[in-house]
């Protein structure tokens, strides 16, 4: 197996075990410490626009989506009324 290095200065190999020996050392406080960190100065959180637009988007796919199956329920109920009043 061949192993691949990063080009950048402080990342460690690309052994899966190497790793796996750091993450296991890290304590419940630096972990949190960090995890708070990257929510905080890390992550980019939405504007009210943005969400007011991804939740009509979300709404209007919903209804689409439950108009097609309706339509569906409706076509195969049709159906197999028929397929049933053929057989009794």
């Amino acid at each position: 197996m061949v192993e691949h290095w990063s080009p950048k200065p402080g990342v460690g190999s690309s052994s899966l075990s190497s790793r796996a020996d750091k993450k296991s050392k890290m304590g419940i406080k630096t972990y949190l410490k960090e995890s708070y960190t990257e929510l905080i100065h890390k992550v980019t959180w939405p504007t009210w626009s943005e969400l007011q637009n991804s939740g009509v988007l979300v709404l209007v796919a919903t209804l689409v989506i439950a108009v097609i199956v309706a339509v569906m329920d409706l076509g195969f109920s049709r159906i197999m009324e028929f397929i049933y009043s053929l057989l009794f």
